[in-house]
């Protein structure tokens, strides 16, 4: 029979989903009976992975997504699997990763009115007021599904959100009744994903363009402050072939994502919870923010006064941050690669300094060797009993290759592990891009099987 699990679970197949990571309930006997079918008839649906708990199925699924960068399915038990999920949910929404999460929800007939209708005691216990108000303040989207004759628009349209800048976590749930619904296949057949892409890059005005890159030309000291533009392989190229050229250097703020080869000599390294100010902030006079959510702590370090700050964000508002600013006098709504390219494009016209461009490259390149010389200093082997942390993940980092991806939930070992591990290949570092712990089990389970050619080490601490 085909019904509105069917149509459903087609959505998701035809919207480029590989995988759901499940933990069913009584909520999901259609959808259960719709995987049956399809596996009995040949058709191609999503491989179900069961997941006993819920937050390792959503670790597992951002794991996936932060690998391939496509969104992957969580099915779990109505309110009680969406609490499951916990921290999870922080994760995925503050780092930027696209999930669909579906939930089912308690059955809205009692007498048995309607196919579905309830028939266990839990299903009057589960029964809650606003159960996507327990998830929405992390969602891009979440919605009710309440006919199965629109199932497929309602999903691809969450994949639409999911997928969209600031990219995200999306929210679906539909009762028992709903997802028994029988439907014609016929009248699904006109919905297309296609239909539905993401929204297109935004990019920086010409005018700023041409002032941006004015200011980093003029600059003595100017700095790229970054924690994440490397999530996008591409937009890492872009700054690499921005930064070379013009001498600029490149901090990372709590990265997670390889945002430029710690082998570029204009790489300057990593700043976390240092209490101490950070000396390239204080010397430089330019300083461009781009894709960072903390770029400094401002109680103890920040840019120099009169420093020129633009910021570049495809979210610069920062809008599920109740209390958020930095002080930028150019803010754009600009998609890193999209920007870079543009500034890169525009290089040939304009009038470069050689010789302060020359000056400057030579400096961040003699930081760059005196920070590797500290770096290999505190590598080398304890003379004592106890081995330091440096001395570990520089042993771990002699297996760490090409088809290699390190997973980083080190906590307090944060730095160590991305100045000594040094990654020097974009996607080949990942954290969880938030604040809750427990990680890395489940997304190491996801960036397998996302690329099995690849080994995944996991490091905790």
């Amino acid at each position: 029979m085909y019904t509105a699990s069917t149509a459903f679970l087609e959505a998701l197949a035809e919207a480029g989903v590989d995988y759901l990571f499940c933990n069913f309930g009584s909520d999901h006997p259609a959808m259960i009976e719709a995987l049956a079918e399809a596996r009995a008839g040949g058709q191609r649906m999503p491989k179900v992975i069961t997941c006993p708990n819920e937050m390792v199925a959503l670790t597992a699924a951002q794991g996936y997504a932060q690998v391939t960068g496509r969104a992957q399915a969580v099915i779990v038990h109505v309110e009680c699997g969406t609490q499951s999920l916990a921290g999870a949910v922080h994760n995925v929404s503050k780092g930027r990763v696209p999930v669909l999460i579906f939930a089912g929800a308690s059955p809205f007939t009692q007498f048995g009115e309607m196919k579905g209708s309830r028939n266990e005691f839990i299903q009057w216990i589960q029964d809650v007021h606003d159960q996507r108000g327990i998830v929405r303040g992390y969602m891009r989207y979440d919605a009710e599904l309440r006919t199965g004759r629109n199932i497929k628009q309602m999903t691809f349209r969450a994949m639409q959100f999911a997928h969209s800048d600031p990219k995200g976590p999306v929210y679906l749930m539909g009762a028992r009744e709903v997802m028994e619904e029988a439907l014609d296949p016929a009248a699904q057949a006109g919905m297309d994903a296609a239909d539905f892409t993401p929204i297109a890059p935004s990019a920086l005005p010409q005018e700023a363009v041409h002032a941006l890159l004015t200011d980093l030309v003029q600059a003595h000291r100017p700095l790229i402050v970054t924690s994440y533009l490397g999530r996008n392989p591409q937009a890492v190229r872009e700054l690499q072939r921005l930064v070379g050229p013009l001498g600029i250097a490149v901090l990372e703020s709590v990265p997670n994502a390889v945002n430029l080869p710690h082998d570029d000599p204009m790489y300057q390294g990593c700043q976390w919870n240092e209490p101490r100010q950070n000396p390239l902030l204080a010397a430089a006079d330019v300083v461009v923010v781009i894709d960072s959510d903390v770029p400094w702590i401002p109680t103890v370090s920040k840019p120099r006064a009169g420093a020129k700050i633009w910021h570049l964000d495809v979210d610069p508002l920062k809008q599920d941050m109740p209390l958020w600013s930095i002080p930028a006098r150019r803010v754009f709504r600009a998609h890193a690669e999209t920007a870079l390219a543009q500034l890169n494009a525009g290089l040939d016209r304009i009038a470069l300094d050689v010789a302060r461009i020359g000056e400057r490259r030579a400096h961040y390149i003699r930081l760059h060797e005196e920070r590797r010389a500290v770096l290999a200093a505190a590598e080398r082997k304890p003379s004592g009993d106890v081995l330091t942390a440096e001395y570990v993940t520089a042993c771990v980092r002699a297996h760490v290759d090409a088809d290699t991806i390190v997973l980083n939930e080190g906590i307090t070992n944060y730095p160590v592990v991305v100045n000594h591990i040094a990654p020097t290949r974009p996607g080949r570092m990942l954290n969880s891009g938030g604040g809750n712990l427990g990680w890395t089990g489940g997304a190491a389970i996801g960036a397998g099987l996302a690329d099995p050619s690849k080994t995944v080490i996991a490091l905790t601490g």
